[in-house]
């Protein structure tokens, strides 16, 4: 149920940090080969991980690293954790944050399919896994972000009804408030007295934790998950849900 060398291998974006990095250490732990795509270098030790220097937002460069990695090592299990939020009011939003956002979001994750579609057709398995966002659902001053986090859902269903047929699955994580990561920290430093606040409005009573995020992905990656795609598992806290506070 894998590529041609029949070694359990991942392509990731993302894992310098946060939910990627968390993820990364997840496979490495299941006895993956792990392929990082980010710009800077996942700081995890192994000799079964390597990382390729690449600005996910430039669609060209991204494409050629996606197809230089596939061509050396193809893999049936990609994982698409990089992003970035741009946090402003819809009047100060321009096109041009939409059009990074839309690159490094969707296009990536394009560019990553396609390099490596042909090993999972001829496997006749993949495993596919975007990490998109609660915020997809909608959120103040996050049009470029929500609008792009969205979008990743879209890809989702619409990539499950293309490659049911050939074994390949392709899912969405949604994650709420996930402290621990650099795009919360940007919003609420760790230092900051909104914190507690913050986290009473998460209907669980606290925010997640990358690890929580980690164990998701490795869920709809498992070979035996073959008869769930197309689907969005938001975790949360119970934020995609809501709640009335009296």
């Amino acid at each position: 149920m894998q590529a041609g060398d029949n070694v359990k291998r991942v392509v990731m974006t993302g894992a310098s940090s946060g939910i990627g990095l968390a993820t990364a250490q997840a496979f490495l732990d299941q006895g993956y080969e792990v392929v990082n795509l980010s710009r800077r270098q996942c700081p995890l030790a192994s000799p079964h991980l390597s990382s390729i220097s690449v600005d996910l937002a430039d669609a060209a460069a991204t494409r050629a690293a996606a197809m230089s990695a596939a061509a050396r090592a193809p893999a049936t299990t990609l994982v698409h954790c990089a992003g970035a939020i741009r946090e402003k009011p819809v009047e100060d939003t321009s096109g041009a944050d939409l059009a990074e956002l839309g690159h490094l979001h969707l296009t990536a994750a394009l560019s990553l399919l396609q390099a490596n579609l042909p090993a999972m057709k001829q496997a006749h398995y993949g495993r596919v896994v975007l990490i998109s966002s609660r915020a997809a659902l909608g959120l103040a001053k996050r049009t470029a972000y929500s609008a792009t986090k969205a979008g990743m859902l879209g890809l989702a269903r619409t990539w499950a009804l293309e490659l049911a047929v050939h074994g390949i699955t392709v899912n969405a994580v949604a994650p709420g408030p996930i402290a621990d990561t650099e795009m919360f920290e940007e919003l609420i430093p760790a230092a900051s007295a909104k914190l507690a606040a913050a986290a009473k409005q998460v209907p669980v009573g606290r925010f997640g934790t990358p690890q929580d995020v980690a164990r998701a992905v490795m869920f709809l990656a498992d070979p035996q998950a073959s008869f769930i795609t197309g689907q969005c598992l938001f975790v949360c806290g119970g934020t995609s849900v809501g709640s009335i506070v009296y």
